[in-house]
């Protein structure tokens, strides 16, 4: 309608004197403006979410500093929300940008200004947080644990508390203590910004504060080097985890957490990142991690740099040599069993000879015997097989030699399960002393359930070993990290180019 008007107002403005070449011209003009105009494209569409992480080629991530979560070891970075949101960024192909803090409250504000894509960090799904949050599929569930030292009176309830309870600010259990107080009007509890779990379980043991709150993964963790913690009671029921993201968010990336936590569930990937971290874990024994962490303070030290010399020598981690020859012998280099097998490494005589040791009680003799002959095992296992399941077969096969690890594979097979997993193969195991089960197997009888409890125990036993190797060089690793609430730049996010 303008362009009409403005063409009428050309026409009868035009005096009839005046060359008409002049109104042609200017009709020419106006018809060209509004040609081009009706030839402008259409505005590009706005991109969803999952296509402006595809544009930019890399997935922000928020987490936090954990032992369950993200740390730095002196390999690179470790923990199981690593490695499930490294599969994830592998799996829509693009980088993975880590952003680590140390308190949860710094990362909804970051979440908030869309600073970071989604939140992966042992978060739980309340009522309240699905008011403010989307969630992704859950991957994992855990139980709220009440932690108090050892030699303390066990709690039963939180009435029966005797001292101040401090939980973790922003944390499923200070909202949910927060939601019950009228239940428990007695109880002496706070919340804290200034420390995070694993060090509210150190206050715990330096008798700081009486309790504490955390997920049972988390204390399933810390055990391991921390024995004196103790649990009391289940504060309350199971919750479930899973990866949070902005309500504000359409449903692009929602889909692409369905297809890729669909996918990890049914190719097994999940349960096998679950096994590996937490799969050994779950039996705690108090006296036995007590002696443990004794005797790699007063023992280890002085045998320490022969398994540095043999697992470099073989190819292994010095660390699980250390940590096989302390459930072999307790690193007492006479050691001898009925069974013939005696040193550091109990090593048999026929497979002393065969690794070309003279002298089993030489503990040097020994530990290199025994690098030698756990490399030669690891050899023999099907190239296919990767680790570190092809490391947790070799060390069943040093317990119940590879005749009968094949045959549990065997068995595994039969049974419809993966033979080339150490969590299939580990449930088949027990089976070699199953008569109806052995009768159809080469080698036989044999006691497959000690051989899961042996592999189990070094993995522990491995796991503090690393865990305190990279305590001791902590401040090497982190150097730019001024305290717990002060990251420089330079740290704070990390980009792990796939």
């Amino acid at each position: 309608m303008f362009f009409l008007n403005a063409y009428n107002r050309i026409l009868s403005s035009t005096p009839h004197s005046k060359n008409v070449s002049s109104t042609c011209v200017q009709i020419f003009c106006l018809l060209s403006c509004l040609f081009f105009i009706g030839c402008k494209p259409d505005p590009a569409p706005e991109l969803n979410h999952a296509e402006q992480i595809q544009q930019r080629a890399k997935i922000r991530i928020g987490t936090l500093y954990g032992q369950t979560t993200y740390h730095l070891a002196k390999d690179g970075p470790i923990g199981f929300e690593y490695e499930l949101m490294s599969g994830f960024a592998d799996f829509i192909n693009v980088d993975l940008e880590i952003v680590p803090v140390f308190n949860l409250s710094e990362l909804y504000p970051r979440l908030a200004r869309n600073e970071i894509d989604f939140i992966a960090s042992n978060v739980a799904i309340t009522p309240e947080r699905q008011k403010r949050y989307r969630f992704a599929p859950p991957y994992k569930t855990v139980t709220p644990k009440l932690i108090y030292k050892q030699g303390d009176t066990q709690p039963n309830t939180l009435n029966e508390l005797q001292g101040t309870l401090v939980v973790t600010e922003d944390s499923s259990h200070a909202e949910w203590l927060q939601a019950n107080q009228s239940r428990f009007p007695n109880l002496d509890w706070r919340s804290t910004a200034d420390q995070d779990a694993e060090e509210l379980m150190q206050a715990v043991l330096n008798d700081e504060i009486a309790y504490t709150i955390v997920d049972s993964n988390q204390i399933a963790i810390n055990r391991r080097v921390y024995p004196e913690l103790s649990i009391g009671f289940n504060v309350r029921q199971a919750e479930q985890i899973a990866w949070v993201f902005n309500r504000s968010q359409d449903d692009s990336l929602y889909a692409l957490f369905i297809e890729y936590f669909g996918k990890i569930n049914q190719d097994g990937s999940l349960a096998l990142l679950e096994e590996k971290y937490y799969g050994h874990v779950r039996e705690f024994n108090y006296v036995d991690t007590r002696k443990f962490l004794e005797r790699v303070e007063t023992t280890l030290p002085q045998y320490k740099p022969w398994f540095e010399q043999y697992g470099k020598q073989f190819g292994l981690d010095w660390r699980l040599l250390a940590a096989l020859s302390y459930q072999e012998s307790h690193w007492n280099p006479k050691a001898k069993s009925p069974t013939g097998v005696r040193g550091m490494m109990m090593l048999t005589l026929p497979t002393a000879k065969d690794v070309g040791i003279k002298n089993r009680l030489n503990a040097e003799a020994s530990i290199k015997g025994g690098a030698k002959y756990l490399a030669s095992l690891k050899s023999r296992i099907p190239a296919r097989i990767q680790d570190p399941d092809r490391l947790w077969f070799a060390l069943a096969a040093y317990n119940i030699g590879l005749g009968h690890l094949e045959d549990a594979r065997v068995l595994t097979q039969r049974d419809g399960g993966h033979p080339d997993k150490w969590v299939e193969v580990r449930e088949r195991l027990p089976w070699l002393r199953m008569k109806r089960y052995y009768k159809t197997v080469k080698y036989g009888f044999a006691r497959g359930n000690e051989a899961v409890t042996y592999v189990g125990n070094i993995r522990r036993y491995y796991d503090s070993l690393v865990w305190l190797d990279n305590l001791a060089v902590k401040p090497a690793i982190e150097p730019n990290i001024d305290n717990k609430n002060s990251i420089k730049p330079e740290f704070d996010q990390l980009i792990i180019a796939e």
